[in-house]
């Protein structure tokens, strides 16, 4: 009995983790990590880190557009955002260390 139930839980817990990766976006075929985050209690002023750029370069910079799109759309309500550094800046004025892509952007507020 007590090996059906852990099997049984172990079963969804794997069940569960399959449907968490089918939600993930791919860029260029990669996934990546993205974290946004305010600048300075700024909620306009955001700067978005993408772990793993060696993977794709272009798939890195789309995948940290989506990521600033969405979190302007989540506090503002509207995809427009100024990028100082972003996903259509030149490869050579980019701010890559450790394997991880900086951009920053302000969201535009109504």
């Amino acid at each position: 009995m007590i090996r059906l139930c852990v099997a049984g839980l172990l079963a969804i817990g794997v069940l569960g983790g399959c449907a968490n990766s089918k939600n993930r976006l791919a860029f260029d075929g990669q996934y990546f990590r993205t974290k946004v985050a305010k600048v300075d209690g700024q909620r306009d002023i955001f700067t978005v880190r993408i772990r793993d750029v060696s993977r794709s370069l272009d798939g890195a910079r789309e995948a940290g557009r989506h990521a600033g799109v969405s979190y302007c759309v989540k506090n503002y309500g509207d995809s427009d955002i100024t990028w100082s550094v972003g996903p259509d800046t030149p490869p050579e004025q980019l701010q890559i260390s450790d394997d991880t892509l900086v951009f920053q952007g302000i969201c535009p507020q109504r």
